[in-house]
């Protein structure tokens, strides 16, 4: 079970996730992240201090964009992931292609200095 909670801020929009991204809800996900992408947003947090997991298919999403947010200059950070979250990040690599940092305040202070 997933759910996602968007939060519109002055300088950026959050995306909370609690639960589990999984093949059966990927897509949500996925139009969250096209409707900020629609909307002109250029600084995406990704809250998932209440994710438990993700499959392959979430972190596709996430792949998936990764050229519209070099091309549209779009900052987009991925904080409070637990270990075993991270774990499958680091074993793909894409700790390398995304910004993943440890809290909120860091992701905040990233986003002001943008």
């Amino acid at each position: 079970m997933l759910t996602i909670n968007k939060t519109a801020e002055k300088s950026h929009l959050t995306i909370g996730l609690q639960g589990e991204v999984d093949a059966s809800n990927s897509v949500e996900l996925d139009e969250v992240i096209q409707e900020a992408l629609d909307a002109n947003i250029k600084n995406i947090l990704v809250d998932g201090t209440e994710l438990q997991y993700i499959s392959s298919a979430g972190l596709g999403v996430f792949m998936s964009y990764l050229e519209d947010f070099n091309e549209q200059n779009i900052l987009f950070i991925i904080y409070g992931l637990n270990d075993k979250v991270m774990n499958v990040f680091h074993i793909l690599g894409l700790d390398q292609l995304i910004t993943i940092i440890d809290s909120r305040e860091e992701a905040e202070k990233l986003v002001h200095e943008a």
